[in-house]
């Protein structure tokens, strides 16, 4: 049986990449969704890593063996690309919710993937101020 796709925020996916306190459920729910994610999610990821690196969370070389995990995902998943109807969506979250940009942009993307229609559609983030806006869309949250 394949595995249902599922909506990834970078947030969700960094645990992936670099042992954290969410990475073995990030592992778990990667054994049970495939990743649908948007198109700036990989710089996301490596915003993530190198802030780890700079702040001691991790080491250079920690950081120089997750770089072949990384694009090893990004081979992997569905990605959603950028478009106007996305842009205007963020900014119609941005008004009604209390999300950052790049959040709005994640959110618009994963009404993108489920094509507008997220009754049931996992959403997998470790990020608590989308999932809240998130679930109440009907969206299916995983939280980390």
């Amino acid at each position: 049986m394949s595995r249902p796709y599922a909506y990834w925020d970078s947030s969700a996916l960094v645990p992936l990449c670099i042992s954290q306190p969410q990475t073995v459920a990030a592992q778990n729910l990667y054994a049970k969704y495939k990743i649908v994610t948007w198109w700036a999610t990989q710089v996301e990821i490596v915003s993530g890593l190198t802030r780890l690196t700079r702040m001691g969370g991790m080491t250079q070389q920690q950081f120089l063996m997750s770089k072949p995990f990384v694009r090893n995902l990004v081979s992997g998943w569905l990605s959603i690309h950028e478009s106007a109807s996305i842009v205007s969506s963020a900014c119609r979250l941005l008004e009604l919710h209390p999300l950052r940009a790049a959040d709005a942009l994640q959110l618009a993307a994963a009404l993108e993937a489920c094509e507008h229609n997220p009754l049931g559609f996992a959403l997998i983030t470790a990020d608590q101020r989308l999932a809240d806006v998130a679930r109440p869309m009907g969206f299916l949250v995983e939280l980390l």
